[in-house]
């Protein structure tokens, strides 16, 4: 299984952040069918083959994504993605 981990540094309020994380939560269920939850100041997200859980913090936030066996060769695809590049500049 192939994992991502991607931690950025961000100059928003925590509520501004959370409220960033949501609009990347929706995309993502939009886009790649990903079902996604919140719990305190993390959102947990899944679908077959692909699990992971973005952490929102006071002045960072954290993503986590573990890739099934066949989604693997998508790793280098997704860390290049503007979500993991640019959120929270």
């Amino acid at each position: 299984m192939a994992s991502i981990s991607i931690s950025k540094k961000h100059t928003l309020t925590h509520g501004e952040a959370r409220d960033i994380a949501e609009k990347i939560a929706r995309d993502l269920e939009r886009r790649f069918e990903l079902a996604y939850a919140w719990e305190g100041d993390h959102v947990d997200f899944e679908r077959p083959g692909v699990s992971g859980r973005m952490r929102v913090g006071k002045s960072d936030i954290a993503l986590d994504v573990h890739l099934g066996f066949l989604l693997t060769p998508l790793k280098r695809l997704l860390r290049t993605t503007r979500y993991l590049k640019t959120i929270f500049i």
